[in-house]
């Protein structure tokens, strides 16, 4: 008969050896009793439920022998492992050690029955506990998903993701996804979570991945923060838009490109120019690491288009132009991409009139003339009334008394007229600077014994100064 012999079993075989050799040894009570406790030393008391170490000492098709450090080796049957590892004879190997689950102590034929498959959910638990209390965060593979949320594996135990801390589910606002296409999709993919919640009892695991991304994001935001520095040009994506600017993902944290820092020309929301999920490049224009701030900047990767300004344009030119706002004291109208200049209320009509509204609007392309330019400043004065009326001429002279500077209220006055204003404030501000300077400058250029010179001049008072328009409208 064929005695299967392995691991303890041959301690056990050698030591009835010896007792066969010296049969003296049982003859007094004492020799029997050494004999007992020699026999049992060293084997573990086992019962369901232990999770234990052992070593494969062979494997068959149906089943595996493993030693566990017992009297007799232990037995895992196939359908306690082939659910997770398929055929035993390609995941395990002779001399693997591995954990296994005691699912029967002793059977009928004197082996210990064991689990491989129930030894990786109970490590997959204490794993789970151990992530609990750490704090830390765990990778696992998304396997089903129902109208709740996700069903996870980690190390064996099934585990939920609430919709609730899901973070990819915050798109769908403006997605014509469904929220059940969606974690269909997810089905399949690796997570980073979180555990919040962990009751082995009741067999509850519930993850997150919105805490798991928070806390990596802070780790990543932090590393950030140290290596970037002024002027470093990124890659992002756009994360999000509001009415002051658009936040760029940089891998880690996001940085804020403010509205006046999006294009040199007007914007009056990033809308206009990015979308959400957008791919761009920005550049670092301030790191504040005690309040983890980042400034970004896409308008400073363009060339200024204020660069050779006095080149390609000069005083007395005709161009087109395209009416971008009105305010009580004029229109500002843009030339090119990012130069816009002012056209005082003054040089918009020949004829008087209360608000720029009476003869353009917003969007209206026109011919203007270039009355005044100051690429240091970024003025640019701009006349409708000149451009249309071709009758009065324009020649050097008159150019060169535009350019001319004024000096005192007067050229405070032009300068505030020809600011495109950043704010309301300074809108606001300029309007009135702009106009308190034009009645001025009006009120110099009248008849002497003029009853009301700072209403202007009409067409019957002949034609006005040359240097007027240059102030009024500069």
């Amino acid at each position: 008969m064929t005695i299967r012999v392995g691991g303890r079993m041959e301690e056990e075989v050698r030591s009835v050896e010896m007792v066969n050799s010296n049969p003296e040894a049982t003859d007094s009570p004492e020799g029997m009793q050494d004999l007992l406790e020699a026999h049992g030393h060293g084997y573990r008391s086992l019962k369901r439920g232990d999770i234990v170490e052992g070593v494969v000492v062979r494997i068959d098709k149906d089943e595996v022998l493993v030693d566990i450090g017992s009297k007799s080796e232990g037995v895992i049957p196939a359908h306690e492992m082939r659910d997770s590892h398929g055929n035993p004879t390609e995941t395990l190997h002779v001399g693997d050690d591995i954990l296994v689950y005691i699912l029967q102590p002793e059977n009928q034929d004197g082996h210990v029955v064991l689990s491989l498959n129930r030894a990786e959910t109970e490590k997959g638990w204490r794993v789970a506990q151990k992530q609990f209390e750490d704090g830390t965060i765990l990778e696992a593979e998304i396997i089903e998903y129902n109208k709740g949320g996700l069903i996870a594996n980690v190390e064996g135990v099934r585990g939920f993701v609430p919709l609730s801390q899901i973070v990819d589910l915050r798109s769908l606002a403006n997605s014509e996804e469904s929220v059940e296409e969606r974690l269909k999709a997810m089905r399949g993919h690796t997570m980073f979570l979180k555990v919040i919640e962990i009751n082995r009892r009741r067999n509850r695991l519930i993850l997150s991945e919105r805490a798991a991304v928070q806390e990596r994001r802070a780790v990543q935001k932090d590393r950030l923060l140290s290596e970037l520095k002024e002027s470093d040009v990124r890659h992002g994506r756009v994360s999000s838009l509001c009415d002051f600017g658009a936040f760029i993902d940089l891998g880690g944290a996001d940085g804020l490109v403010h509205l006046s820092e999006l294009s040199w020309g007007q914007v009056s929301h990033p809308s206009q120019l990015l979308k959400v999920g957008q791919e761009v490049d920005a550049i670092v224009v301030g790191v504040d690491r005690e309040n983890k701030k980042i400034a970004l900047s896409l308008k400073r990767l363009q060339p200024e288009p204020w660069t050779g300004v006095a080149e390609r344009y000069h005083v007395g030119e005709i161009v087109t132009g395209r009416i971008t706002k009105l305010a009580s004291f004029g229109a500002f109208a843009r030339i090119e991409e990012g130069v816009e200049g002012l056209i005082h209320i003054s040089e918009l009509s020949d004829e008087r009139i209360a608000h720029p509204n009476g003869v353009v609007k917003e969007g209206d392309e026109v011919q203007l003339r270039i009355i005044r330019i100051d690429p240091s400043r970024r003025r640019l004065g701009l006349s409708l009334r000149q451009a249309r009326d071709e009758s009065e001429g324009y020649d050097a002279e008159s150019a060169a008394a535009v350019t001319a500077p004024a000096t005192g209220t007067e050229d405070e006055a032009g300068e505030m007229a020809r600011k495109v204003p950043t704010s309301a404030e300074d809108e606001e501000g300029q309007g009135e600077d702009a106009q308190d300077g034009g009645r001025a400058a009006a009120a110099r250029s009248a008849e002497p014994g003029e009853e009301n010179p700072s209403e202007g001049h009409s067409q019957q008072d002949g034609p006005v100064d040359p240097v007027v328009p240059a102030i009024l409208g500069g």
